[in-house]
């Protein structure tokens, strides 16, 4: 039997968390990440887990989820310390067979639970689960610094935010063209954002958390982390646009339209009028 160290997806969650903190998006123990699992994916490393795997409840069932198996980042824990220590500071669980908690079957090695806002993440998989047919298994969140300097300063509304992104850099259209979901600013770590953030997540991969951070999803690690860093990238544009006096041209409607022709995407309908 193979190391579950030496796994693409434990791998894969060390070069995610390492490279979110050195982008600069996830200070102190801030952001989150979890990966849905098929049984294919862990049977090779059984012999790792814990012989008698603990249980924990779900703050609410997710029967949807039932017999799923999900890689998650630990709560409290820094994403600088999961390369030197990712035993410590992941966890590979599966939820139960009814939907109303998980057991722990890998990882936390220190005690502890997994990421405060593992409510928000099931409720987003099982969403994208839906509206991807299977295909998005990932869920990031990150307190993505221009992202969240935005969200001071732009209405806060899906087309205004999204227009915005996509006139800061070519490339968003045809990156994000379902654009940027928002919720309204609520207390974290609680089923409420959850449920907020999932109800947008039927409608876009991206969604922002005004004055905290971003969501975003992706069938792979390398899929969700890019869709963030080319949405972040254009907003560290549009705050250097701002800080030099705002706008004198920028990308038009039609040149928008035109893109999206070219790539074979359709934007999202309310931020063509902006």
């Amino acid at each position: 039997m193979q190391s579950i160290l030496s796994s693409w997806f434990v791998q894969g969650m060390v070069k995610a968390t390492g490279d979110m903190w050195l982008k600069g998006w996830d200070e102190r123990n801030g952001g989150n990440i979890s990966l849905r699992l098929t049984t294919e994916d862990i049977t090779p490393y059984e012999s790792d887990f814990y012989p008698q795997p603990r249980h924990e409840a779900l703050s609410q069932p997710m029967p949807e989820l039932a017999n799923g198996w999900f890689i998650v980042t630990g709560s409290g824990k820094f994403f600088r310390n999961v390369p030197l220590d990712p035993a410590e500071n992941l966890v590979l669980l599966q939820v139960d067979a009814n939907g109303a908690g998980y057991r722990i079957f890998w990882g936390l090695t220190a005690g502890g639970l997994p990421t405060s806002e593992l409510a928000a993440h099931f409720q987003s998989h099982i969403v994208r689960i839906g509206v991807s047919g299977g295909r998005d298994r990932v869920i990031m969140h990150c307190h993505a610094t221009n992202l969240i300097a935005l969200s001071y300063v732009l209405e806060l509304t899906s087309a205004t935010f999204t227009r915005e992104l996509w006139e800061g850099s070519t490339e968003c259209l045809v990156v994000f063209p379902d654009g940027v979901g928002i919720v309204p600013w609520m207390v974290p770590g609680t089923d409420a954002i959850g449920t907020a953030t999932a109800e947008q997540m039927h409608h876009h991969s991206l969604v922002l958390w005004p004055f905290h951070g971003i969501f975003g999803t992706g069938p792979s690690l390398d899929d969700a982390f890019g869709l963030i860093d080319t949405a972040e990238k254009s907003a560290e544009i549009m705050v250097k646009v701002r800080a030099m006096g705002g706008k004198k041209q920028t990308i038009s409607t039609e040149e928008l339209i035109a893109l999206g022709t070219r790539f074979g995407v359709s934007p999202m309908a309310s931020a063509l009028k902006q």
